[in-house]
């Protein structure tokens, strides 16, 4: 197992599990620097294995507007990863990328919806990326599917495509990125097979 007994992971597979956050964290800021041209910070970002329960209480409960892009994944990880934006995050980043001032965006017209879908897109590629350069594992992606509705639609979506109610091992690395004194925080899920995360943590030299 990838858990200790109790449940709960081990030091050391928590430690491996946040530089993959880190590494993936700035390969995202990166992407996004590049994307603006302009500095990106970020925040220390926290990792760890969740059930689908607590990824709700994670981003505020069902009834919490957000913004959700989603990749399937196929090759040596075999799964699904989803980046998420609560509604202040989606409207903040909408902002920072159409080069407006703080609060300019209200709602989500279509070229909202394709600009935040591409960099959705890029940031969840950017983690994805990290994670098998860090692992030396091969992963492909599907095209990704957006979505901007209460959190009960969109996790309604998720499961009804995973087939996999009540996960209790779902990779959640909270996210922080920063341009001046503007703030967007998202999180990233990685909701793969067991055998995948079992490879993954063989990947990282730990035993499965």
């Amino acid at each position: 197992m990838y858990v200790e007994q109790n449940g709960t992971l081990s030091k050391i597979q928590m430690d491996a599990l946040q530089e993959i956050g880190n590494i993936g964290m700035g390969h995202a800021a990166t992407s996004l620097a590049e994307l603006l041209d302009s500095r990106i910070d970020m925040g220390v970002p926290h990792a760890d294995f969740v059930s689908f329960e607590k990824v709700i209480d994670i981003i505020g409960g069902y009834e919490e507007l957000v913004s959700c892009v989603s990749l399937k994944l196929d090759g040596d990880v075999k799964g699904l990863v989803f980046y998420i934006f609560n509604e202040a995050s989606t409207y903040r980043l909408l902002d920072m990328l159409m080069g407006q001032g703080e609060n300019a965006a209200t709602e989500l017209d279509d070229m909202a919806r394709s600009t935040i879908n591409e960099i959705g897109n890029i940031l969840t590629g950017a983690f994805v990326s990290a994670i098998g350069n860090f692992t030396d594992l091969r992963i492909s992606t599907s095209v990704p599917i957006f979505a901007f509705d209460m959190l009960a639609a969109v996790f309604t979506s998720l499961i009804l495509e995973t087939g996999r109610l009540g996960e209790e091992n779902i990779l959640a690395i909270e996210t922080q990125l920063f341009k001046d004194d503007r703030e967007v925080s998202g999180h990233f899920f990685l909701l793969a097979e067991p055998k995948s995360i079992a490879m993954l943590f063989s990947a990282l030299g730990l035993e499965p």
